[in-house]
């Protein structure tokens, strides 16, 4: 078992505080053997002499003194955090009761009485100093642990982050949007659940924490591109009957691409929870004609039905090989008429809302022409191999 690690006994400090010099003389005589002694002759003298450092590691304090008893030079150590976790006994010649109960009260870990008795004193004070050392290492371990704790799940988000946005990249390299989009999604998401959290429908749903796990699981809205022939994922025209069949086998690919590797890893992946469902169920629309379940209404996941929304905003407002940018007031108006048909009627509302705050990130976010041209030239090699 390992033991709690006590500094030797000559390296520790015990302040002795008397008025009267023969018992000063008396306890550093019975003391210095053991430990490094110092003296004080009064209260005012001890908490100067505390306060300026270093501190003593534990205070032998006579409670009898002129102008400032034990007492008080006890509570004001008690009220201070730099002080209040250094050991005080009390030395006294008479002690009640009633005095006993005040020292603890206000702090004392213990009571000597006048005569002392040496083994009596130099026994309670190893006590208390080896009480005293193990609640330090307790609490230093408490601390170490904590920070250790925090460290490492700062390390998990950080990898959690990665693991998203290298899904995402991966599927951007064969997408015909630029990797801005991953990042206004994001945003635009976020803002969106937020205004949400302040409606009943969602307010029970959509904590901090959710949301949080939505803003990092956006990315991977369309990761199950990748699994999408070239020839249709890049045609900068109109889809057949037949590709777009094919085209909207993205939101399966990509909700199973989640869960094959959650199954590699063999446990269930909480920050993938929102991700499977954005990936599989964004495509949906509020009166059913979405796909790829068709499902309506509140069947639709809320993390689902937000990205929506987000995408599609984004979707409209950016310029593509094969279209031109619609205008932000062209874009939350096309929007507008989608209320109650592909969108949730609430989330509309809260867009409207908040088209100031998406147009401002889509600002933040945008596509320089040297993206698109890259992208356009990205897009031109892959079709031409």
């Amino acid at each position: 078992m390992t033991q709690t690690p006590i500094h030797p006994q000559h390296e520790m400090t015990i302040l002795v505080v008397d008025d009267t010099p023969f018992n000063l003389t008396l306890m550093s005589a019975v003391l210095k053997k053991h430990y490094n002694v110092k003296e004080a002759s009064s209260g005012v003298d001890a908490l100067a002499m505390i306060r300026s450092g270093p501190m003593p590691d534990l205070i032998l304090l006579d409670i009898m003194m002129p102008k400032m008893d034990g007492y008080e030079v006890c509570r004001q150590l008690k009220a201070d955090p730099a002080t209040a976790n250094i050991p005080v006994i009390f030395l006294t010649a008479n002690v009640s009761s009633d005095d006993e109960e005040k020292g603890f009260e206000l702090g004392a870990v213990d009571y000597i009485t006048k005569p002392i008795k040496q083994r009596v004193v130099l026994a309670r004070i190893k006590t208390h100093l080896q009480l005293k050392a193990s609640a330090d290492f307790l609490e230093d371990k408490a601390a170490y642990l904590e920070n250790e704790v925090a460290r490492r799940s700062q390390e998990i988000e950080a990898i959690q982050d990665v693991t998203i946005l290298a899904m995402a990249s991966m599927a951007e390299t064969r997408d015909n949007e630029t990797g801005n989009h991953i990042r206004r999604t994001q945003f635009y998401v976020r803002a969106l659940a937020e205004k949400l959290r302040q409606h009943p429908r969602f307010s029970s749903f959509l904590s901090e924490r959710t949301i949080n796990m939505l803003f990092k699981s956006a990315p991977l809205h369309d990761i199950g591109k990748v699994g999408i022939p070239d020839h249709i994922l890049l045609k900068p025209g109109r889809f057949t009957p037949e590709e777009f069949e094919v085209m909207k086998a993205h939101t399966t690919l990509g909700r199973d691409a989640i869960i094959n590797a959650e199954r590699r890893l063999g446990i269930s992946v909480e920050f993938l929870k929102y991700a499977k469902e954005i990936a599989y169920s964004h495509q949906e629309k509020w009166d059913g004609s979405g796909y790829p379940e068709a499902l309506a209404g509140d069947a639709i996941p809320v993390s689902a039905r937000i990205m929506a929304v987000a995408d599609v905003y984004d979707a409209l407002i950016s310029r593509r090989p094969y279209k031109n940018p619609f205008p932000h007031d062209k874009a939350v108006e096309m929007i507008i008429e989608g209320r109650g048909s592909h969108f949730d009627p609430d989330m509309v509302d809260a867009f409207v809302e908040l088209q100031d705050e998406f147009f401002a990130i889509s600002q933040r976010y945008a596509d320089s022409d040297a993206d698109i041209e890259e992208k356009t030239r990205q897009i031109e090699r892959m079709r031409s191999t």
